[in-house]
């Protein structure tokens, strides 16, 4: 899993799964969408305004638990 944030267009985006794959995408709400690849896997969950969304983002105030981080 990849988690990346863009703060010039203040989005973020969670990557399950590794690799190009062609997806269909599901709108939940104007700002979050789910991209659905081969299988009806969850390929990656895209948030636009994602300062607004999510508390504590742009402050580096977010906090991961029970994660290993990989380089």
């Amino acid at each position: 899993m990849k988690i990346s944030y863009d703060p010039t267009v203040d989005a973020l985006y969670i990557r399950f799964i590794e690799g190009p794959a062609e997806c269909e995408v599901i709108r939940l709400n104007d700002r979050v969408a789910v991209n659905i690849g081969p299988g009806e896997q969850v390929v990656g969950i895209e948030v636009l305004d994602a300062s607004e969304m999510l508390e504590g983002l742009k402050e580096h105030k977010i906090r991961l638990e029970n994660l290993v981080a990989v380089s």
